[in-house]
């Protein structure tokens, strides 16, 4: 069965993964810590080359960020993720962050989170 859909995959030869982004939890924020963390999750890509960036109110993040590998799952297509880490006095100034995910010289595809949507 797997081999089926290696070669569904290959054929089509590139799958456009799915975007979510997690905002820092009201538990991290309350801690006191001065740390807020962001996830991007890119779910179902393929290959395996796709690239994870952030964007802070439109600019390049020049915040600390690190990303997964990538983890093949079913179907042979791939998932990673990305952390953005923001000093909480930044998070509070923040409108929204872009995680864009890109492949070769594709467009990239993004998902925006606006701080105004999350639960403080």
């Amino acid at each position: 069965m797997k081999k089926v859909n290696l070669l569904k995959v290959s054929k089509v030869g590139r799958v456009a993964p799915t975007l979510t982004v997690l905002p820092p939890s009201s538990e991290e924020l309350q801690q006191g810590k001065g740390t807020a963390t962001l996830v991007c999750l890119a779910d179902k890509g393929f290959p395996s080359d796709w690239s994870l960036a952030w964007k802070v109110d439109g600019s390049s993040s020049s915040w600390e960020e690190s990303r997964s590998p990538g983890v093949l799952g079913g179907g042979a297509l791939y998932s990673w993720s990305s952390t953005l880490r923001l000093p909480t006095d930044q998070w509070a100034k923040v409108g929204s962050v872009t995680c864009e995910a890109t492949q070769g010289s594709q467009t990239a595809l993004s998902e925006t989170l606006r701080r105004d949507q999350c639960s403080q």
